[in-house]
């Protein structure tokens, strides 16, 4: 887990060699470190932090967020823009020329939003997510409605500020913040599509998983043996303990940046693989991060191009390398030496575990057929909240109605409905759709790498090899270019669901 290029911070060779850029490159850098130090903060908040300490948090990062919003205003910051275009120009370097257009974007933004809005929303945001925790604790929605119409609220004045500058739609604002150029008129015809074939599908998948011979359900295992065996799985991924470090939250997820990326899961002594392939699914992350080029760390450019691309790469890790012979081979293996050799720790077993189709109740747990109906879910009800066509106060009823009607489950409680997510609580509105896109994606690259692997007169897909590629192609790319440029550029295609499908048939009707 290490990044490419030259010392991390220094500017590349060639690039901003007049005055101008090298003025911009210093305040992005400065940007950038602060942006880094909001990281560790928001890390801190959700993994370690008292809970009374949440209001105080919430000005801590309302105010680093003012400091990176005063850069990106100044007054002069366009016409150094203008200069830095046309010192670049002599020269063009395609590197410098991205940054620059990533500079532009992120000034554009940050001037659409007036400062007392990015305050209102960070604190609104820190009292969401501390009241979330407390009503997921205690299954008691109630709880929590209050704090999430402020975040709402917060969010909706916001992304219409947004959107009011970008001439969008205050969806499509939304939708920007977590994949620069995501339009909602393209996702969700796609996602429409997606629904149909897999309720097309889904019966049949179902009716052969019935026929063959059922998984053995792992035996409980304490959760500190589990973490040990995480930390294994994490280190034979390529995750760099040196550089990182692996902790429990309440929802997994992965921050930090490169030369510090941290990563969380949740043990459930019951389910030991659930925290193993939340593991697998935030080293992906964390590979991510970990792998963009060293040289342009402190700038635009250097940073993960959006959320479709950084999805695609944990649940490559987490679904398409979690399947591969040698990683289950190794998998079984380790769990077999720590646990005790028993019939659930078999390769064979790990993979029909990791194959099971079961529509159920939380998304994370989902297998990768059914999950796009959860995200179908959540983007639909994610867009009536936004447009006041939904009550939150109403929200647990639609949640449920809906869950049964896309996936034929029923909620028993609120903290397996509407309470299992983090993200409308932290304000991550516009977040969901990228998990079934990155879904998209990650299946397309997998094809694309493996297929290269082969005309190369390789054996068949492992994951190192994989995992080199994505380096290469997706990590090292950075934000060179836009989501389907570098699709394009490393499977000869931009963004598309035909992989998926054909990967679904052949994987469960086949």
């Amino acid at each position: 887990m290490s990044g490419t290029g030259q010392e991390a911070g220094a500017m590349p060779p060639g690039a901003a060699d007049g005055p101008a850029g090298r003025a911009l490159a210093a305040r992005f850098r400065r940007i950038a470190r602060l942006r880094q130090v909001e990281r560790v903060l928001g890390w801190d908040q959700r993994v370690m932090m008292p809970a009374g300490a949440a209001a105080l948090r919430g000005d801590q990062l309302a105010e680093l967020e003012l400091m990176r919003q005063d850069i990106l205003v100044a007054p002069d910051m366009a016409d150094l823009l203008d200069a830095a275009e046309g010192e670049a120009a002599a020269a063009p370097d395609p590197w410098w020329q991205a940054n620059l257009r990533e500079m532009r974007r992120m000034c554009r933004q940050a001037g659409a939003v007036p400062s007392d809005l990015l305050v209102a929303k960070a604190r609104a945001v820190a009292a969401g997510e501390m009241a979330w925790r407390a009503a997921r604790a205690e299954d008691r929605f109630d709880a929590m409605a209050g704090p999430l119409r402020a975040v709402i609220d917060a969010v909706r004045d916001w992304a219409d500020a947004l959107a009011a500058a970008q001439g969008c739609s205050r969806y499509d604002a939304l939708l920007d913040q977590y994949d620069p150029g995501a339009k909602a008129a393209t996702i969700l015809p796609l996602f429409a599509d997606l629904a149909d074939t897999i309720r097309q599908v889904l019966p049949e998948i179902l009716e052969r998983q019935a026929a063959a011979p059922p998984a053995v359900q792992p035996p409980a295992v304490p959760t500190a043996r589990q973490a040990d065996a995480a930390r294994a799985l994490a280190a034979f991924l390529g995750f760099d303990f040196r550089h990182g470090r692996l902790d429990e939250s309440l929802h997994p997820f992965t921050s930090g940046s490169l030369g510090d990326v941290r990563i969380t899961t949740r043990f459930d002594a019951g389910d030991p693989m659930s925290g193993l392939l939340a593991v697998a699914h935030e080293t992906g992350h964390a590979l991510y991060e970990a792998g963009l080029p060293a040289a342009w760390r402190d700038q635009p450019a250097g940073r993960a191009r959006g959320m479709i691309l950084h999805e695609s790469q944990s649940l490559l890790c987490e679904r398409q390398l979690m399947r591969l012979p040698g990683v289950l081979d190794w998998l079984a293996g380790d769990l077999a030496g720590r646990f005790g050799a028993a019939p659930a720790w078999s390769a064979a077993n790990l993979r029909r575990l990791a194959s099971r189709v079961i529509p159920g109740l939380i998304r994370v747990e989902a297998d990768e057929v059914t999950y796009p109906l959860h995200i179908l879910l959540r983007t639909e009800l994610e867009q009536a909240l936004l447009a006041g066509d939904l009550a939150v106060d109403d929200l647990p009823g639609a949640w449920a109605d809906r869950m049964h009607d896309l996936l034929g489950v029923s909620v028993p409680d609120d903290r397996r409905g509407c309470l299992q997510d983090i993200h409308w609580p932290s304000g991550a509105f516009g977040y969901f759709p990228t998990y079934t896109l990155g879904a998209l994606a990650a299946v397309q690259l997998f094809e694309a790498a493996a297929g290269t692997q082969k005309a190369a007169g390789g054996a068949d897909a492992d994951h190192e090899t994989i995992l080199a590629w994505m380096g290469r192609n997706v990590h090292g790319a950075a934000s060179s270019a836009d989501t389907d440029g570098i699709l394009q550029a490393a499977t000869g295609a931009p963004l598309g669901s035909a992989a998926f499908k054909r990967h679904i048939r052949a994987t469960y009707l086949t």
